[in-house]
């Protein structure tokens, strides 16, 4: 097994349950911002930094943001990619990733086969990882031209993991999209889709409180993805404590 793939599953069976922070540099009015926002997330115990975004982050600018986050910690940095541009040899490894509910079958095979000579050639360690797009689907369901998967039809969510399961992903992710009104991913379709694959189950996109974090564990998520928080946060390092203390908190039922 791949080391940083190795590391999850063996923080995962001792914690039960795992937070990772998400740093699109775009967001943020500065790079230095971004990597001292990084630090804090990493200092307050994030289990991996995941470093993406859909638009426009790619080249010296990640180049620059993943040397300088590796210069302040030694947290794990993953590539969380959103597009064949978002791949630099300075990261710790990346998802590799494919978006199932996707209308356009770039984003299904073509942008990996794309990228795929690339990543060969800077020895980045892949983690497969199975993409699912859940309503509303914000900036990344409008980029990846995604059949959004209704927040009512929980089996259709079900359905898809297992694919990705099926097809060889180590880890399967139902995102929202950052920051969605209506929330997070649905509690029951959290529950659904935990019961109906093996592989680490992560959910992203609405999680923006300590209730939330708990909630989105206790339903059946093994790993929570936090960006929008960071990027609000006053104090960021009280922020994810609290976050990574309810992650915990539930974690700890299933050790």
């Amino acid at each position: 097994m791949k080391k940083i793939e190795k590391y999850i599953k063996e923080e995962l069976s001792k914690k039960g349950a795992l937070f990772f922070g998400v740093i699109d540099p775009v967001d943020y009015k500065d790079l230095n911002s971004c990597i001292i926002t990084a630090k804090k997330t990493a200092d307050a115990g994030a289990d991996i930094l995941l470093l993406g975004g859909s638009i426009g982050v790619q080249g010296e600018i990640l180049d620059n943001v993943t040397k300088g986050i590796k210069e302040k910690t030694n947290t794990p940095v993953v590539l969380f990619p959103g597009n064949i541009g978002t791949v630099t040899p300075y990261a710790d490894a990346m998802y590799f990733m494919s978006l199932l509910n996707s209308r356009n079958a770039y984003w299904i095979s073509q942008a990996q086969t794309l990228a795929a000579p690339m990543i060969k050639q800077y020895k980045i360690e892949t983690i497969p990882v199975g993409y699912l797009i859940v309503e509303p689907g914000g900036t990344a369901g409008w980029v990846g031209d995604v059949n959004l998967i209704p927040r009512a039809r929980p089996k259709i969510a079900a359905g898809l993991a297992m694919a990705a399961e099926l097809s060889g992903s180590a880890m399967v992710i139902t995102d929202t999209g950052s920051n969605p009104e209506t929330g997070h991913v649905p509690l029951d379709m959290i529950q659904i889709v935990s019961q109906s694959i093996d592989v680490p189950y992560i959910v992203a996109g609405g999680i923006k409180t300590p209730e939330h974090a708990k909630n989105v564990i206790k339903a059946g998520a093994d790993i929570i993805q936090v960006g929008t928080g960071l990027e609000d946060s006053k104090n960021i390092e009280e922020y994810v404590k609290k976050m990574i203390k309810s992650v915990r908190e539930e974690g700890k039922k299933r050790v």
